[in-house]
């Protein structure tokens, strides 16, 4: 009685048909019920059963059951996960590493706040100050104050199978043990769970008579081999420096300039003139109102206007797009390719089209640069896609909503970056890194390549390892910046920036040395010039910062994931 204009008549007539094809395919709901159910008790059973060295469980599972009744229980497992100390990892670190396996999971309160304060223990006080913390409903701020804003669901359907279940499995062991600690007994306790056929009478997917084999679970096997020795690697970074800097700023009431110690300098500055392409190095660059001149002026788009990035086509960081200032163009060349040659110049003719284009959830004005080009870049990716340019008729602002003490920011100008106009990063920051991602690996890395994998506009020399995170501001020359948060990395880093090949590794030991959160870099925002000079960053440029007086830095919060592209 509620509908307004013709009935969907065509749909409802292909119920039937639908329902044909599922009672055909699975043998019907009772069938798919078992099945379904069957995968959800042997995962959340094993969930249950792994612990770490000191006795403590890898997750926490939200339930009303105990699994045991598919009449009362559906094929779902609401959970979080937990680090050695009884601490929630965030869901939005989660979902990150499980997207290197391929596996996908919803996070957050899935539009059910009600059931999410009641198993996450939230009062309605928490509720009201995670709103004021900038929490709103499908960011990723998964943590306030330590406690978790929501968590982390799996669903079976009827196409899932065991190997499914095992593969998030393994996904977990993976990422909460060290190699060495589970190599032998996860294995062999996975491999031991061997299937066994249920009573005749049960149903099958697979056919009318039997249950697709379920594993049997041994909990005393599981119990004596997942209960992995403590790890030895170095899972959390080394806090002697980084809690001293943090001593140092917790006494200071006010922004404290940075005194003593070794020099801070500009070390390479990088632009990347077409979102997700390769970078290009510069030594010094002009500074516009959206951040260094041309970067991220242009983007890829696929044949439905999407931005295309590293993260759907690896292959775009093989394209390297470099500006002549002196001849006005960019150039843009590719192994197999004929150079080609866009201006700079931007396209004002009365023929030029204005569309507007999202930039994750932000939406951005922009215009076609032709079929010449178009055709270049569908040939070299092997799919229609066309590059387009922001428009200066209408410019991106600002949407960043933890810019405390920056001037004017609702008015700040971005170009098509994610989240800020400069992204930065600590070469010492990276040593620790680079040597824990070496062990893994078991092979030496070179420092030229992690710097790229992170794609940063200012890179620096500073004598302490994470302590731009301890600023508020910085001064490079004639030049102000405020920064207004950490970048919270997504699997763009797995991805070799000269090769285009992905590696899982670099992600989960980002995450594993820097303990809940994969952090890494911050944002930055110019503040308006004091000074006559021009605007000009160059590599050898003297960093002053200035120490903030919260030395927690609270992450962007947008919708979307933070990363460079």
């Amino acid at each position: 009685r509620f509908e307004d204009g013709t009935v969907s008549f065509l749909d409802i007539i292909a119920l039937k048909h639908g329902f044909d094809v599922l009672e055909k395919l699975t043998g019907g709901m009772e069938k798919i019920k078992q099945h379904t159910f069957a995968l959800a008790h042997y995962t959340y059973t094993v969930l249950s059963t792994l612990k770490y060295a000191n006795g403590a469980p890898v997750v926490r599972i939200y339930s009303d059951t105990d699994f045991s009744n598919p009449d009362v229980q559906g094929p779902i497992i609401n959970f979080n996960v937990l680090d050695e100390n009884g601490e929630v990892i965030g869901f939005s670190q989660v979902d990150k590493m499980a997207s290197l396996y391929n596996i996908h999971v919803r996070t957050g309160c899935f539009c059910n706040t009600g059931a999410c304060q009641m198993h996450l223990g939230m009062s309605n006080e928490d509720v009201q100050r995670n709103l004021q913390a900038g929490h709103i409903c499908g960011d990723d701020i998964d943590l306030v104050d330590g406690q978790p804003t929501g968590s982390v669901r799996i669903s079976f359907g009827y196409m899932s199978s065991f190997e499914d279940a095992q593969t998030f499995l393994k996904f977990i062991i993976a990422t909460r043990f060290s190699k060495s600690d589970t190599e032998i007994p996860v294995q062999s306790s996975l491999t031991k769970l061997m299937p066994e056929s249920l009573p005749d009478d049960l149903p099958s997917l697979n056919n009318a008579d039997k249950l697709s084999p379920v594993p049997h679970i041994l909990d005393r096997e599981f119990e004596d081999n997942l209960s992995v020795s403590k790890p030895t690697d170095n899972r959390h970074p080394p806090e002697a420096e980084a809690e001293s800097i943090r001593a140092a700023v917790s006494e200071t009431t006010v922004p404290t300039c940075r005194r003593g110690g070794k020099p801070i300098t500009v070390s390479n500055i990088y632009l990347y003139p077409i979102k997700s392409c390769s970078a290009f190095e510069v030594t010094e660059w002009p500074v516009g109102n959206k951040g260094l001149l041309y970067d991220r002026n242009w983007m890829i788009v696929n044949q439905n206007g999407v931005c295309m990035t590293q993260k759907q086509e690896p292959r775009l960081c093989l394209v390297n797009p470099s500006i002549d200032l002196n001849q006005n163009i960019m150039m843009i060349e590719a192994e197999g390719m004929e150079p080609i040659s866009v201006s700079l110049e931007e396209n004002t003719g009365k023929d030029t089209v204005i569309c507007e284009s999202k930039v994750c959830s932000h939406r951005v004005k922009t215009y076609d640069c032709g079929e010449r080009i178009a055709g270049w870049f569908s040939m070299f990716l092997g799919r229609p896609c066309r590059l387009i340019r922001q428009s200066s008729d209408a410019t991106n602002k600002s949407h960043q909503k933890n810019t405390k003490g920056l001037e004017s920011a609702a008015n700040i100008s971005l170009s098509l970056v994610n989240e800020a106009q400069y992204l930065l990063i600590n070469v010492a920051s990276i040593l620790p890194l680079k040597e824990h991602i070496s062990a893994r690996l078991e092979e030496p890395l070179e420092i030229e390549e992690i710097i790229r994998r992170f794609r940063a506009n200012i890179v620096i020399s500073a004598p302490e390892s994470f302590e731009e995170e301890e600023w508020a501001e910085i001064s490079i020359g004639a030049l102000r910046f405020q920064v207004v948060g950490p970048c919270s990395r997504c699997q763009i880093i797995c991805i070799d920036q000269q090769s285009g090949e992905r590696n899982k590794e670099f992600l989960q030991s980002l995450s594993a040395s820097r303990g809940k959160k994969t952090n890494f870099g911050i944002y930055l925002m110019n503040q308006p010039l004091h000074s006559s000079l021009p605007g000009i960053l160059s590599v050898g440029s003297q960093v002053l910062p200035v120490l903030k007086e919260n030395t927690e830095i609270q992450p962007p919060t947008s919708s979307e994931e933070k990363c460079s592209g």
